[in-house]
């Protein structure tokens, strides 16, 4: 083993014991949540070094930049597509990613479907749910969510497996909490409404500053960067 990859060894061993804790303050499964290693600021060759030490689901924001590093390693991990996605840009993410995280508006959600039926490929998508209000971050404001639903409900390639969302970068990750919780209880609310293609298992939440916070709040998913694979 490298140098690099004792390093993230290290690294991922303190995650691990982090997340223990969280699931064990509630009463979660530690089974329930999994890592996905935000690689954009990273090289392929670190993508190769995560997946050495046992990481197996890998994030990516910007499809020019993951396009060389799944051309490397597509066979080798778990894939989602975490970023603002372009309508122009679906094309070469369908196929390839197991997941997009971040499905925010119709002229989107068309395009994916679409490009699933040329597939013949049903598309597992995160809706993403503007909880906190900040007009800097993207997402559907939760009044929108119902409309959303009823109009994607006839969309035969996409199903909406989780939803996602993103806090507010705060020094205490306490002040996060009402976030997180809030996209429960949409997730919550969604699943008694009971539309056949949203069908919400998954919530993609948390980061590298807060995971921890998300994971007692339910989260599925936690999105970790700099606490991986940024240097200390």
């Amino acid at each position: 083993m490298t140098s690099e990859q004792e390093l993230l060894k290290e690294r991922l061993g303190r995650i691990e014991e982090r997340i223990a804790a969280a699931c064990s303050r509630s009463g979660r499964d530690r089974g329930d949540v999994k890592i996905v290693a935000v690689t954009k600021y990273v090289d392929s060759d670190t993508i190769g070094d995560l997946l050495q030490v046992g990481v197996e689901h890998i994030g990516e924001n910007r499809v020019q930049d993951a396009m060389p590093k799944y051309e490397q390693w597509g066979d080798r991990a778990v894939w989602h597509f975490i970023g603002h996605l372009q309508t122009n840009k679906v094309k070469e993410v369908v196929g390839r990613f197991a997941y997009i995280h971040s499905l925010d508006r119709l002229s989107l959600a068309r395009e994916i479907d679409k490009r699933g039926e040329a597939l013949n490929h049903v598309v597992p998508c995160f809706l993403q749910v503007n909880i906190s209000g900040e007009e800097t971050k993207f997402g559907l404001s939760p009044n929108d969510v119902l409309a959303f639903l009823r109009e994607t409900s006839n969309m035969k390639h996409i199903r909406i497996a989780g939803l996602m969302t993103m806090a507010p970068h705060v020094e205490n990750p306490e002040e996060a909490r009402p976030v997180f919780k809030g996209l429960r209880e949409w997730q919550e609310r969604i699943n008694e409404w009971k539309f056949p293609h949203a069908e919400i298992t998954e919530l993609s939440m948390g980061m590298s500053n807060d995971f921890e916070v998300a994971i007692e709040e339910g989260a599925t998913y936690i999105r970790l960067g700099s606490v991986l694979v940024k240097p200390d």
